[in-house]
């Protein structure tokens, strides 16, 4: 195991422990607040074991029907029977071919809810570095990597607001190289950031 597996294992085992401030969800609809009324999604947060570790992101295609455009990790909705790692791993496989077998899983982070009804499990994984990903022409534009350490500076989470359906909704952003990470990505990642306290 290696010492970047080692150490984000201790801190999000730390983290978890602690009454820790999070962004439950980023949705309006009343009716999503119950668990149930949710679809179970997970995605992979995938860091990349170098002496400064990054997070591998995706940014969709402009031809899906939802989030066309946007920077997300790997993920999906569970199938029939997965769990959430099954589902984080498989997803990864199928967007950006991120074999399982690279993954050192280390554990679950904060559930979220978004706006689209989901209930999302982060799954935060070690990989190696610089391994030949090819991304799904049907959904994943391109894949890239930002320093582990820019995501989790909460000096780079910038909160915005914005009107939706008729009341005001607020969420935060990150913006990297030119890219514009926000919504339920960047939700994960400020609740992320709260639970593992990271320090370069």
């Amino acid at each position: 195991m290696s010492t970047l597996f080692d150490r984000l294992g201790r801190a999000l085992t730390e983290g978890m422990a602690q009454q820790t401030i999070l962004l439950a969800g980023d949705h309006g609809d009343v009716a999503l607040h119950t668990e149930g009324a949710l679809t179970p999604a997970a995605v992979l947060v995938p860091v990349t074991d170098r002496p400064r570790p990054g997070v591998i992101l995706t940014q969709r295609t402009e031809t899906l029907r939802r989030h066309a455009g946007q920077v997300a990790f790997p993920g999906g909705r569970l199938d029939p029977g997965e769990d959430v790692v099954t589902a984080a791993l498989r997803e990864a496989d199928e967007e950006i071919a991120l074999p399982p077998s690279m993954v050192q899983v280390v554990g679950e982070a904060d559930r979220y809810r978004t706006v689209t009804g989901y209930t999302v499990t982060p799954i935060v994984g070690v990989v190696p570095p610089d391994l030949m990903l090819r991304p799904s022409e049907a959904e994943v534009a391109r894949v890239f990597e930002v320093p582990l350490d820019f995501l989790l500076d909460s000096a780079n989470h910038v909160e915005a607001r914005t009107q939706w359906e008729g009341r005001e909704r607020r969420y935060y952003e990150i913006i990297w190289d030119n890219h514009r990470i926000w919504g339920a990505t960047a939700a994960m990642i400020v609740n992320l950031a709260r639970r593992l306290r990271w320090t370069a």
